[in-house]
């Protein structure tokens, strides 16, 4: 039996750390690496490298040779149009599934989607998101497949939730929103592991799976500060930021990127997610199919991601 996984996203943050855990596992991993990304290939991982992206079918198929999974880990998270996040977020999803599907042996497919697609009428991302896992559907045939939706994912070389951290370990908290939000989050590692218990476990096609850190209801913003705190031994100022300036500043943000031709992170559709009450994940699913649970609370996790 092959034991070949296929990977995209294997530059990303995600990407990454799936594709070290299976490399310890004696997993031999074909990734897929776009040619601006070649000088970002991780340094402790060898795998398989196949150059190409979503948009060239003879790079994907080179990478799904073969494979019994594929794991799609790749995605667009800036941008200042609809059709900047669907052309990775949901044609790429369909063209990979696509050749996946067509194989004489089909692979099983696991979708690395987000939380957000839960709410797709807040932004382009999300509505992209909750496309893309409509793509994997219709294109998939008699393939296995799932999808997983990750809430916040952070740990060592991420670069979305680690300057909020920072921040907030050098002593201030800028918050945005009600306080009775509330946020699921999961260290990297246990989602690479979610991952690979899926890919050795899973019995039920057609699945789609929450997952969070094993801490029930999620984490309001103060309790993350507080746990912060117990990691600097000092108090964080609050910074509570009024919403609508945020929104102002994301509106010229997108007009700004629009003229120049950005990818910008900061939009009016960031701000709706920033700002939504409920990001709360639910675990029970995936964890009673195959036995997965989260290992690292939230105080190792922000210790490990911040190197202390």
């Amino acid at each position: 039996m092959s034991r070949t996984i296929a990977i995209t996203g294997a530059t990303g943050f995600i990407g990454s750390w799936l594709a070290k855990r299976l490399a310890s596992t004696g997993w031999h991993i074909k990734a897929l690496v776009r040619a601006a990304s070649l000088n970002k290939r991780p340094r402790d991982i060898e795998p398989e490298w196949i150059t190409g992206d979503l948009g060239d079918i003879q790079s994907l198929e080179k990478l799904v040779a073969g494979a019994v999974a594929v794991v799609h880990c790749a995605g667009a998270v800036r941008g200042a149009r609809q059709e900047d996040f669907d052309r990775i977020n949901v044609d790429g999803v369909a063209r990979l599934v696509k050749v996946a599907a067509e194989q004489k042996l089909p692979p099983r497919f696991l979708l690395v989607s987000s939380l957000a697609a839960r709410e797709p009428q807040l932004s382009f991302y999300a509505a992209s998101k909750r496309n893309g896992e409509k793509a994997l559907a219709l294109n998939a045939g008699n393939m296995f497949w799932s999808t997983f939706r990750p809430p916040a994912v952070y740990g060592p070389g991420d670069r979305e939730m680690l300057p909020l951290f920072q921040w907030m370990y050098r002593g201030l908290a800028p918050l945005i929103g009600s306080d009775k939000n509330r946020v699921s989050l999961l260290y990297v590692e246990d989602l690479a592991a979610a991952m690979i218990s899926w890919l050795q476990k899973a019995k039920h096609s057609e699945r789609f799976y929450e997952l969070h850190d094993g801490h029930q209801n999620g984490y309001s913003w103060q309790q993350i500060i507080a746990v912060i705190e117990g990691l600097n031994g000092r108090s964080i100022l609050r910074a509570n930021i009024p919403v609508p300036l945020v929104k102002l500043i994301a509106a010229v943000n997108l007009a700004g990127a629009k003229i120049f031709g950005r990818s910008p992170m900061l939009t009016p559709g960031k701000v709706r997610e920033l700002t939504h009450s409920n990001w709360v994940a639910d675990n029970d699913q995936l964890s009673s199919e195959t036995g997965w649970v989260p290992k690292v609370m939230l105080d190792e996790g922000l210790r490990l991601t911040l190197g202390l």
